[in-house]
């Protein structure tokens, strides 16, 4: 799964745990395990959610700063609006930093 740059560091130090992805499929599967940057990620959970859906705790662990940087983001791959539907993956680092 990649990440931008700027968010390489928050899901390397585990503070970034979710992301929302505006797939026609899922590209990534609970218990797999891919490399971002420097680390590991395991994927914890894949559901398919409207964008109005999305909660202050979630956006938080987007490391996105509000909803619209979020949905700016996401869109590079199309309009996005509330009833928008987007991938919510949940992951957390599976080990250290690759090679140390």
């Amino acid at each position: 799964m990649e990440f931008s740059r700027d968010l390489r560091p928050g899901v390397a130090d585990g503070s970034i745990t979710v992301s929302y992805r505006l797939w026609t499929r899922p590209k990534v599967k609970a218990g797999g395990i891919y490399r971002t940057g420097s680390v590991r990620i395991e994927v914890d959970d894949v559901d398919l959610v409207p964008f109005s859906s999305i909660t202050a705790r979630d956006l938080a662990r987007t490391g996105e700063p509000d909803r619209e940087a979020l949905r700016a983001r996401a869109a590079h791959a199309g309009p996005i609006d509330d009833d928008t539907l987007l991938y919510r993956i949940e992951f957390h680092v599976a080990d250290e930093e690759v090679g140390a």
